[in-house]
């Protein structure tokens, strides 16, 4: 295996074929960068992660609470979860991912920031389903603690609410989805939201339908690959106060 790429990881799943690659940027002085892939899609990489940040920095942004017990929907290389622990009000992160292997990569610090999350007694990586969980109002996404309600709800799953990694995951996105996952919200609590590409004023209006405040933010940044900048949108709605 060459110095400059290695397979970290490769392993067949239920919606498809999951690897976990490391390979060097000789352009960006052998820096080493992070790939996952899944199937023929191109998930995410270490090397830029500022769409992953600012869905954290941004979602917390919109609550004012003291304390904040947070939940991520997918762990990935785990860059929305290591900056929502960067907020000192969190104290309690519950991050749901569906792959188990991914979760082996942070407990076994293959990825840059396993080790962060992992030793952060705030932190608690669950294997399950964020979008089963989110249909099951009668329990919290808090395996331990499952009347709990949460202050926020961050979600970097899917590449945009019309596309999907499985289609299992269409009726999150549809009115009763968002009603449900809404119910597991702390009056006044907030759920955010990463997309891919610029946001849609058709889903800002869409999550209008459920929650009484939304805004949507066009996030940019340099992409070293191309030369050139890449786009993410993160939505934010808040939930009503009681």
């Amino acid at each position: 295996m060459s110095l400059n790429y290695e397979e970290l990881d490769f392993q067949k799943t239920s919606i498809g074929d999951l690897m976990l690659r490391r390979r060097k940027m000789l352009q960006l002085g052998g820096i080493d960068i992070y790939e996952v892939k899944l199937g023929e899609d191109f998930l995410m990489t270490s090397l830029f992660h500022e769409s992953e940040s600012q869905l954290s920095i941004l979602g917390l942004a919109h609550t004012d609470k003291k304390e904040l017990d947070v939940v991520v929907g997918g762990l990935g290389l785990g860059y929305t979860a290591l900056s929502a622990l960067e907020d000192p009000r969190v104290k309690s992160l519950v991050v749901v991912e569906y792959l188990a292997p991914v979760i082996g990569w942070h407990k076994n610090h293959i990825v840059p920031v396993g080790r962060a999350l992992t030793e952060d007694s705030r932190c608690h990586l669950v294997n399950a389903d964020f979008f089963e969980l989110s249909r099951d109002v009668s329990k919290s996404f808090d395996p331990e603690n499952p009347t709990r309600k949460h202050d926020a709800i961050l979600l970097d799953i899917d590449h945009t609410p019309t596309h999907q990694l499985n289609k299992t995951n269409k009726h999150f996105y549809t009115e009763e989805g968002l009603k449900e996952l809404s119910q597991h919200l702390n009056p006044g609590g907030v759920f955010a939201l990463w997309a891919d590409g610029s946001p849609e004023k058709y889903f800002t209006n869409h999550l209008k339908t459920v929650f009484s405040c939304v805004e949507s933010h066009h996030i940019q940044f340099e992409n070293p690959i191309t030369g050139g900048t890449s786009e993410g949108a993160v939505y934010v709605a808040r939930s009503n106060f009681l």
